[in-house]
């Protein structure tokens, strides 16, 4: 399959998730072999590639940094861009975070679609899963089979009356991303927003941009488009985290009650043994 990039440019403006701020932000298509780069506009074009070397933080989020400059909360948009097969491109921000916008994905993949895919003269760059590779920590896990497709089964378990158990298997292609994916909201509970005002976090968090939960049920259900849309927006997370290889990937992830810390990890593990290529169980 060949590289793709956008035909045309696409802006959005929103306010950052976490820290509150205004931002706006450009999607530019990019020549092969670019990669998905960051500038940051207000600090003459500084360059953040969105590749795993440069992740900072997953506190609440998946943060990146290069030389001191930061960038918070990209795995929505990059999400969104890994599910669309966009290998190349220049994100331009003039802020230190991605607009939450309705917290999900979807209006990324709308305006990206909107302007249209152009493929490019060069074919597009794969890892191969060919062994087990696993990382876990407590009960907590995620785990890459070998397939010869992007593939996801994740489950989570939280102990809440509106959550519960729920899993979602699936190979991921754009359809279904659109369809099934893209729509699921970040979700949170009432019960944890003093702490994360208290750690700078959620200043621009409300009731369009997040689904909160009580102890006992759904603030805004409205906005809720399915009672899976938990599991939906973890899977969401975890394709814009898994994005960071910086590559498109085949092979079969599974993960259970994990989060973007143990997404970065089982990133950091899969680069590891690619690196040792043949004895890896990665094919580069």
């Amino acid at each position: 399959m060949l590289q793709r990039t956008l035909k045309d440019k696409v802006k959005f403006k929103g306010i950052g998730l976490h820290t509150g701020c205004n931002v706006t932000l450009e999607l530019i298509p990019a020549n092969v072999d670019t990669g998905i780069i960051f500038r940051r506009v207000d600090l003459n074009n500084f360059l953040i590639e969105a590749k795993w070397e440069n992740v900072e933080k997953v506190f609440y989020a998946t943060s990146l940094m290069k030389k001191g400059v930061y960038i918070s909360t990209v795995e929505h948009l990059l999400s969104a861009l890994y599910a669309l097969k966009i290998d190349n491109l220049y994100i331009d921000i003039d802020n230190m975070e991605v607009p939450i916008l309705d917290g999900s994905s979807r209006p990324f993949v709308e305006e990206i679609l909107k302007v249209g895919i152009e493929k490019q003269n060069k074919k597009a760059d794969y890892i191969e899963i060919f062994d087990l590779i696993e990382v876990h920590e407590d009960d907590k896990f995620v785990k890459v089979l070998p397939y010869n497709q992007f593939k996801i089964t994740y489950e989570i378990d939280f102990p809440h009356p509106e959550i519960k158990k729920q899993k979602f298997t699936s190979v991921i292609d754009s359809d279904i991303y659109f369809n099934e994916i893209s729509h699921s909201k970040t979700f949170g509970f009432l019960k944890d927003i003093e702490f994360l005002k208290k750690n700078g976090l959620i200043r621009g968090g409300n009731l369009e941009n997040a689904i909160v939960l009580s102890d006992t049920s759904i603030l805004n259900r409205e906005k809720l488009k399915g009672k899976d849309d938990f599991v939906k927006h973890k899977v969401l997370d975890f394709i814009g985290d898994i994005s960071l290889l910086g590559k498109r990937i085949k092979g079969h992830f599974i993960a259970y009650k994990s989060g973007h810390k143990m997404h970065t990890m089982v990133v950091k593990e899969i680069v590891k043994k690619a690196i040792k290529k043949n004895l890896s169980g990665v094919k580069p």
